[in-house]
């Protein structure tokens, strides 16, 4: 009776074991089988998903920003130059300390610190949140999702970090303006609540179309081509994924933002400089009167040494 019992056991057991020794002889069998073929190791590796805190983009931003931030205050230089001012970037540099000393290449770092707290912390944040949701598990995102979700979140950063950076463009160009037309905020915050103070809530919002159509651009143009650089440099180079792959996957999808959002960041630093109400359309105008094409690229070599590495 025993046996029968035990037979009857060992007979009901067994194609669970068999099972069991079956996936785990296949999991054991798959790292081999990536081993052995790179090119499917390479590709299970840009396919594969990685999840970041909602935070993470911003506070990366941040950091960032205290190291390029003299790069940005360049362009805006630039992109505002009026008079005899310097026309090109090491001259604009080479100004600004002899004037100001090395401390004059930080003014408005409070400003932009908030700026990319908001700005950033939403348009990376918003991205990776919408491509995890709407990207299958274990396939890459298409091109035209990655654009249309990069476009949508570096709109609603726009909007969230407007008023942070019309506070920041007017702080890096107050030296430059003549001392009766100085605005003189002391940091960040105290430039949006002045802001608010003289001018209406509506200076928190001045250039916020040509903001936000700059930040979709730049999301679009940046953040897109960037997952497919990164996924071609792994997928068809032997760089793997690695720190050379990742740097050269920024550097031309900072190529190609900077050049694609150069002609709007001109503009938006010029609205948000002013505090007197200005139509695009008649600015546009004036300075092709007085500039030539030549306007659209103002500050991009500055804007290509701060974005692209």
């Amino acid at each position: 009776m025993e046996s029968v019992t035990t037979s009857r056991t060992t007979s009901n057991e067994s194609p669970v074991a068999a099972t069991s020794a079956a996936a785990k002889a296949a999991a054991a069998a798959k790292p081999k089988i990536l081993e052995s073929d790179p090119e499917k190791k390479k590709k299970a590796l840009a396919h594969e998903r990685i999840s970041y805190p909602f935070w993470f983009g911003g506070s990366a931003s941040s950091f960032a920003a205290c190291v390029t931030h003299p790069l940005d205050l360049v362009k805006v230089r630039l992109q505002l130059r009026s008079g005899d001012a310097p026309k090109n970037m090491s001259g604009t540099f080479m100004h600004i300390v002899r004037t100001q000393g090395p401390t004059g290449l930080y003014n408005g770092l409070t400003a932009s610190l908030l700026r990319q707290m908001t700005y950033s912390t939403v348009r990376f944040g918003v991205y990776e949140e919408l491509k995890t949701r709407y990207t299958p598990e274990g396939t890459k995102p298409s091109l035209p999702l990655l654009i249309g979700l990069s476009t949508f979140s570096g709109f609603l950063g726009g909007i969230s970090g407007n008023a942070a950076d019309v506070t920041n463009v007017r702080m890096q160009q107050d030296a430059a303006l003549p001392p009766a037309q100085r605005r003189g905020y002391k940091h960040g915050l105290d430039g949006m609540f002045r802001m608010l103070r003289e001018e209406g809530v509506r200076s928190w919002f001045r250039g916020v179309w040509p903001n936000s159509t700059r930040a979709a651009l730049m999301n679009a143009s940046q953040l897109a081509t960037y997952d497919t650089f990164k996924t071609m440099l792994i997928t068809y180079t032997p760089l793997g994924d690695t720190t050379t792959t990742h740097f050269a996957s920024s550097l031309l999808a900072g190529f190609m933002a900077t050049t694609i959002c150069s002609p709007v960041d001109v503009i938006k630093s010029r609205v948000m400089s002013t505090s007197h109400k200005q139509g695009i359309a008649h600015l546009l105008r004036e300075i092709y009167a007085k500039e030539g094409i030549t306007w659209m690229f103002k500050g991009w070599v500055p804007a290509f040494l701060r974005l692209g590495p």
